[in-house]
């Protein structure tokens, strides 16, 4: 089946049920509401499509699932790069990326960037101690930094695809590495600078066979789980040093 007649199909499945329910202007889905890691897993897509009733542009939002991040700062100790001072974001997103019709400089007002947060330089992280402005900005950009070489951060906006000005789609790339949890992706129609019409989707991100054994044993046996990853790491280098005096 031709792309573009499923995406018409699906429009107007969607507009027809909005319309007659008198729901808000703007419809939106995932092509899967759920990603199992399991020791396979290399990364993958997801397509988060909709369709809008009034004309706009398109903002999409994907965010992980909050929680403590700490940032240490390294300084140099008697000719030896070591952690000196650390900082801890109390609520921090682990996943972040944007997407859009347009980029957005070019239109989106600056009160609305800052109320949503839409984008990495609009994020609100919340420190524990008490760090100065300077101190508090530098470690957010260290986090910011380590998040983005990681792939949970975007460097740059992704692109929203609007056919025939009613239909929208993109597709979400998330990494091997991927945290789990619940993620939200928020679906704004923006008009003139205001918000006509948004729409948030869940989607669960959770670990599954071998790989999910694994980590339950290790949150809830984590002493144990460490005495036996020292025990096959001191078995490996045994094994690989037999191995080279054997060369």
């Amino acid at each position: 089946m031709n792309k573009l007649f499923l995406y018409v199909f699906l429009f107007a499945i969607i507009l027809t049920t909005a319309r007659s329910t008198h729901a808000a202007s703007l419809v939106a889905d995932l092509s899967t509401d759920q990603i199992k890691i399991d020791l396979g897993f290399t990364g993958g897509r997801v397509l988060f499509y909709g369709a809008i009733d009034e004309k706009g542009k398109i903002v999409v939002v994907v965010r992980g699932p909050r929680g403590p991040t700490t940032i240490r700062r390294k300084s140099r100790l008697a000719g030896i790069w070591v952690n000196n001072i650390s900082t801890t974001f109390k609520d921090a997103t682990s996943f972040y990326q944007v997407m859009a019709s347009e980029e957005l400089d070019e239109w989106l007002p600056l009160s609305l960037r800052e109320k949503h947060q839409i984008g990495v330089e609009y994020l609100d992280f919340v420190a524990n101690g008490n760090l100065t402005l300077a101190e508090k900005a530098e470690f957010q950009t260290a986090l910011i930094r380590n998040k983005q070489k990681l792939g949970h951060y975007g460097r740059v906006e992704g692109r929203v695809e609007l056919l025939s000005g009613r239909l929208f789609r993109t597709d979400i790339f998330f990494p091997a590495n991927l945290p789990t949890g619940i993620y939200t992706l928020e679906a704004y129609l923006i008009r003139d600078g205001k918000i006509l019409s948004s729409q948030n989707t869940p989607l669960s991100v959770s670990k599954s066979g071998i790989e999910a054994e694994i980590y339950n044993f290790a949150h809830h046996y984590p002493k144990l789980y460490g005495v036996i990853a020292i025990i096959i790491a001191v078995t490996a280098g045994l094994v690989a040093n037999a191995g080279a005096l054997r060369r």
